[in-house]
């Protein structure tokens, strides 16, 4: 019997994420952690007065303008960050060195600080082509509690486990049909397309989850 033909096999519909830490993140981590203490320590003035998502009496969420402010810390990030998205903005387009010269990358960012119980349910962020989260604080491991805290994104296919059996239940590597969570670290950055649904876990930490948000947008000049 003459061997069956196999098919040719590849992913289509991939999404891609990017991940990079920042080298020795505990001086810059230390410094973010007492700068966004003092700004909350100011009152309502540095919270987000018209939250997107339901927050907590746990869980502080500042204003999207952290990236304007002068602190050393925050600018060593924001150059850290966006450094980052512009490499992977190159890198999936194909764009060189005078085409990114043409594109403005605009961002908005803030933090946020979750204390015991806190979480962040289903979201996306419209009006931004690629998000990023950063890491400052993941707050401590919770015995029997793996996914405290953990950022989670959802399978952007909304249909793909519509229907589930032994011919599909089990797929692997890219081809699975389950979310994916990241457990951060500190000093850890990941970059994701804005449309993904994501959330964060409740933390049953006993200290503190410390982590920054960007939104981040382009306009491209001339030809």
């Amino acid at each position: 019997m003459n061997k069956p033909l196999e098919p040719s096999v590849f992913p289509m519909f991939a999404t891609p994420f990017a991940v990079i830490d920042f080298p020795n993140p505990e001086e810059l981590n230390i410094k973010l952690e007492q700068y966004f203490d003092l700004l909350v320590s100011q009152g309502v003035k540095h919270k987000n007065p018209r939250p997107q998502n339901y927050v907590q009496d746990n869980l502080f969420e500042s204003n999207f303008d952290l990236f304007h402010y002068p602190d050393p810390a925050v600018q060593q990030l924001r150059l850290f960050v966006l450094q980052t998205v512009a490499w992977v903005i190159a890198r999936l387009n194909g764009y060189d060195h005078e085409q990114m010269q043409k594109i403005q990358l605009f961002s908005d960012a803030w933090f946020h600080i979750t204390e015991f119980g806190g979480y962040f349910y289903t979201h996306n962020h419209p009006m931004a082509s690629w998000s990023a989260v950063y890491c400052v604080n993941p707050g401590e491991d919770v015995e029997g509690k793996p996914d405290s805290g953990v950022l989670r994104f959802h399978d952007p296919r909304p249909h793909c486990n519509t229907y589930l059996d032994s011919g599909n239940a089990n797929l692997s590597g890219v081809y699975n049909t389950y979310s994916h969570n990241f457990k951060l670290k500190g000093g850890q950055l990941i970059v994701f397309p804005s449309y993904l649904q994501h959330e964060v876990a409740p933390f049953f930490g006993t200290d503190r989850r410390i982590t920054v948000a960007v939104n981040c947008w382009t306009q491209r000049y001339g030809s």
